[in-house]
Formats: structure tokens, sequence, C-alpha cells
């Protein structure tokens, strides 16, 4: 009964210990020779047996499954249980079996030598897996009930790992840095070659862009605050900085990588895994469009051998070490990041380029835009600015204008597609604003000229509502070269200079942007609509006065009035919601904006209302 008994244990049951699906291994009932208490004992040591047994059709049923997905990838069977990392998990788990099966090949031994051996022996060497077995079965029946999946079977072998029980802690110890085995090969292939062998998307970096959040709740009141016209929905937004999310033209390319957070293990932070990401896309990058390797050279300076290395010396530690292995991805990561900083900086001639950007693209060649629109101004002077989304037809005229920048290899993963459009926004709108400035003193000249004619009431009326325009026009101009570009662009270049690290620079660069859309308040709808209406009024008056010689008629009369209602109301709306705001202290810009606008306190004395 003994061999029966060793044999059932290795998972070849019997007529004395017989197998049932659902009740697992146990001692036949129809036995007269067997004691209740060597019946207890023998069923204590099925239990063994039971979990030996759905171990070993556990590891065969996966190990074969993924031998046949690799050729079969895109049947249905795809969704059950599969993948290199549940591979690895069944090679860990038949490690941890192997001590079991000595036992018993040692048990056997022994009783060929001494016949008289008893249960209680075989029930004494097997005690060590009493604890083991069924803790282990845990963790399987956790992975099968569960479908888990990837990089996911780390989290779940971790957990469980981190138990009170010193032979189920060093055994899961073990499965994990056989699993581990597997990650470190994935992040071989893409740190150090830019590939990623991730056929069954395991692996927590993915190609394609990530997932993106909720959308925000539309269902918001619209009731008014007796500020003007500014509705609690659009106060709410200057107080919470919204985005304007259904016109965001913020709204970056899609990425060509990013993380797939689900399957990053809780032990290996979002941080470290940033950098994976970010080496591994550098690293595609420059292999797929360096056309100049004798020029460039490898961007991890031929060191690909040391860090293989290095990351193969990691894999051969028995316990992860977060410590060890952040050190080396930071390692290749600055490797990387400085190599990049070389050829942006040095060999492209970054700030150059950054400089020739803010020339055209934020009108730093003023006088090139002045000339341009003195002489383009009566090809389309009809087209006013227009408030519009940058996801629809852009309209026609001024408001469709925008510029061209052929952008050269490096510079191409700094001054993407996205990035640009963002440069482009800002530029109409910058060339709006100048070029309502310009009409405005083309007015005062024509001002100037008919000053020795005779002048009536609609003549004082139509000068005073120019200068009021005027004022404000030229001071919204002044905070957006001075205020905003000017010192953006200071401390964009500082930032440049104080680094030789292109992560920071992408960064600093993606800031610069980001705060030049912000503080123009292109992103503050409210705001940018009122200031949106406030040049089309000054447009239009414009016209108005470039197209009257002699003073106003009746019809004249009355556009002008409408004029001068409009730009009262519409500056008073500006005027609340930058005080609101500055009350709130929740926007320093829209605070600056006031301040330049309100300076000696006209505006304010105004009762908030130019044009009166």
């Amino acid at each position: 009964m003994i061999h029966e008994l060793l044999l059932a244990l290795s998972g070849y049951p019997g007529t004395i210990f017989t197998w049932n699906k659902r009740t697992g291994l146990q001692v036949s009932q129809d036995l007269p020779f067997l004691h209740p208490s060597e019946t207890s004992v023998l069923n204590r040591l099925c239990k063994l047996g039971s979990d030996y047994i759905r171990f070993t059709e556990f590891i065969e049923q996966h190990t074969g499954h993924v031998h046949q997905q690799e050729h079969h990838t895109n049947q249905s069977n795809q969704t059950g249980l599969h993948g290199i990392y549940l591979r690895a998990f069944c090679t860990g788990l038949d490690s941890m079996l192997q001590p079991y099966r000595q036992t018993l090949l040692d048990l056997e031994q022994e009783f060929l030598g001494d016949p008289h051996l008893t249960i209680s022996h075989v029930n004494y060497k097997l005690d060590q897996f009493q604890l083991l077995f069924p803790s282990v079965m845990v963790v399987v029946e956790t992975i099968k009930s569960q479908k888990i999946h990837g990089c996911q079977i780390l989290e779940t072998v971790y957990k469980h790992s981190c138990g009170g029980l010193p032979p189920v802690r060093m055994a899961l110890e073990k499965i994990l840095a056989v699993c581990h085995g597997v990650m470190y090969k994935q992040l071989a292939a893409w740190m150090l070659h830019g590939l990623l062998l991730d056929q069954s998307e395991e692996f927590f970096v993915k190609q394609g862009p990530s997932a993106g959040g909720a959308a925000a709740n539309q269902d918001e009141e619209e009731e008014d605050l007796g500020l003007g016209g500014l509705s609690g929905k659009q106060l709410r937004e200057l107080q919470d900085l919204r985005l304007i999310e259904e016109e965001n033209m913020l709204a970056p390319s899609l990425q060509q990588f990013s993380l797939r957070t689900e399957m990053l293990p809780s032990y290996i932070p979002i941080r470290v895994a940033e950098k994976i990401l970010f080496v591994g896309e550098s690293v595609q990058m420059f292999e797929n469009h360096n056309h100049s390797p004798s020029r460039a050279g490898s961007i991890l300076k031929h060191q690909e051998d040391m860090f293989a290395a290095e990351l193969h010396k990691l894999k051969q530690q028995p316990l992860f070490s977060l410590v060890d292995f952040e050190n080396l991805i930071d390692r290749i990561r600055s490797t990387v990041a400085e190599h990049l900083w070389t050829l942006m900086v040095e060999e492209s001639d970054l700030l150059e380029q950054l400089k020739i950007i803010k020339d055209f693209y934020l009108l730093g060649r003023g006088e090139l835009y002045q000339v341009f629109i003195d002489l383009a101004q009566h090809i389309d002077g009809a087209t006013p600015p227009q408030d519009t989304s940058p996801r629809e037809v852009p309209p026609t005229g001024w408001a469709a204008l925008g510029l061209t920048y052929k952008v050269q290899w490096p510079l191409h993963i700094l001054f993407t597609p996205a990035v640009l459009e963002k440069y482009n926004v800002v530029f109409r709108y910058l060339l709006s604003v100048r070029r309502v400035q310009s009409q405005l003193q083309h007015c005062w000249a024509l001002q100037m000229q008919r000053k020795h004619l005779k002048s009536s009431q609609t003549d004082a009326v139509k000068w005073r509502l120019r200068n009021h325009m005027a004022f404000l026009i030229d001071n919204l101009q002044y905070y957006l070269q001075v205020d905003v570009l000017e010192s953006q662009f200071s401390q964009l270049l500082q930032q440049i200079n104080s680094t030789r690290d292109f992560e920071s620079i992408r960064l600093a660069h993606d800031h610069f942007l980001s705060n030049l859309l912000a503080q123009s308040f292109i992103l503050l709808k409210p705001v940018f609509h009122c200031l949106n209406e406030i040049l089309e009024l000054c447009h239009n008056f414009c016209s108005l006065v470039s197209q009257t010689v002699a003073s106003l008629d009746e019809r004249g009369t009355a556009q002008l009035d409408i004029l001068v209602k409009g730009f009262r109301r519409q500056s008073s709306l500006l005027f609340k919601i930058l005080s609101s705001v500055r009350n709130h202290q929740i926007n320093s810009d829209l605070a600056q904006l006031l301040l330049r606008l309100d300076y000696n306190k006209y505006y304010t004395q105004a009762g908030g209302t130019l044009g009166r």
C-alpha cells in the first residue's frame, strides 16, 4: 500500500487511492484493514497529492496552450489564458514542485531499504509541503478565475509572496524571479534596440496612444450672475481653468507608444516606467530615422553590450531590487537624453531654430508683419477675426492664415505636427491683434488729416471711441508681447542652457507652449470669446471710418451707435471677468492684463466700461 500511496502522490492514482475531479484524491472506503486514524493521515496526504495533480495539469495545459497560441494568435481562444508570462509562471511552478518529487523518490528508497517504516514517516517527510501547496494553489486559482494576463501575473505573485510564511514566500519569490526573466528580455529589446516584442499585449509598454479619461460632465447651469452676461458656467471655467475640451487644439497627435498602466506591477513606480518608455521611443526613433550613422553614432554611445550585461546581471538576482533596477534605468536614460541633447542643441542648433520660430510664429519680426499687413490689408479686408474651433474647417481670409515649417531631423521629435498647429493657433491670434492695432493707428492718421474740417458731435463720439479702442488694444498688445512672449521665451532659453538632458528640454518647451496658450487666454473660452468680440468691433469701426470721408450720415451714425454700445458691453464684460478672477485669486495672468488696462485706475473710474 505504501507504493500505491507514493504513486498516487506522484499523480498516478489507482484502486486504493482514487481520483475524482471534484473531490480530488481520496482513500478508498472499502479497505477494512485501515484504522480510522490511518485513514485520517492518508486523507491529509491525499490533499497534497490532489494539489500536485492540479499543479501538473495546469502546467501541461497552459504550456501547451502557449505553444499553440504562437501559431494561432488570432483565434477565439486568444481570450483564454495564454502568453509568455504565463509560460514563465508555469516553468517556475514546475521548479517549485521539484523538491516534492525528490522527496517522494527519497521515500521510495527508504521504504525499499526498510519495509517496516510507517505512514507516519511519509506524513513527517511531506509535512513541509502542507503549508506551501495550499498557498500556491490560491495563486493558481486566482490566475485562472480572474484570467490574469501578462505583467499582471508579476503583480499577483508579488502580492501573495508578501505573507508571513517563509516557505511560501521563498517559493513564490523563486517563481517571480523566473517571470522577471521574461520582463528583462522585453526590457532589453525595447530599451537597447527599440523593439517591442509583445505579440500577446503583455508588456506595460504598448503601441498607440494611452486611453483617454472620461469626458467631463457637460450638464452645467447657465445662470446669469449679474456680471454683464457672465454665466455661472463661464465663471467656473475661469475658476478651475478648464480647457476648451470640445474645441481643444491641445489634443496631441496620436503617440506612437504609450504606457499600458494596468500591466505595470505596483513595485515598479510610474516614474520608472516613464523613463523606460522614453528610452525605447528615442532608440526606435533613432534607428528608424538616422540616415547618417557615421555622423551621429549610436544613441547609446555604443554601450549596448554593457547595458545588456547589466540587465542580465539583474535578471540573475534572486530578489528584485528596485534601487538597482532604477539606477540602471536612470543610467540608460541619462545616456540617451544627453546624446539627444547634443544632437538637438549643438548639432541641430536648437536655440537658433527657436529664435526663428519666435520671429515668425510669434511675430518677433514686427517690421516684416507690419509691411505684410499694409500690403495685404486690401486683398481680403472684409474678413473679421473669428472665434472658431480649430477642429472645424478653417474660415477664409485672414483667419485662415498660417505658417508651414519644414522641420529637419531630429528636431521633428520636438516640433511635431501637433506642436506646430499650436504655434499656428497663437500666430493667428497675435496677427489678428496686430492687424487691428494697425487699423486703429491708420484711423488716427485719418483723424489728423481731417482735423481742419468742420466737426460734429458724431465726430467727437467717433474719435473718442477710437481712443478707447486703441487704449485697450495697445495694452493688450503690450501684455502679449512683453508680459507673455518675451518673459516665457527668456525662461525657455534659460532652462535649455542650464541642462544637458533632452527630456528636460522637451518638458521646458511643452511648458513654454502651454503657457503661451494659457496666458494669451486662447484656452479660456469666456475671455477669448470676449477679446475676439472686441477685435471684431474694432475692425468694423475701422472699416466704417475708412469708408467715410465726410461726417457720418444717418445710416453711418446708426452703425456707430451700434458699435459704441457693443464696445461698452464687451469692455464691461471683460472688466468684470478680470475683476472677478482677480478677487478669487485664481489666475495671475488675468490680473496682470487687468493691471495693464487699469494701471491709472481710469478703467475703474469709468465703471469698467470704455467707449462712453
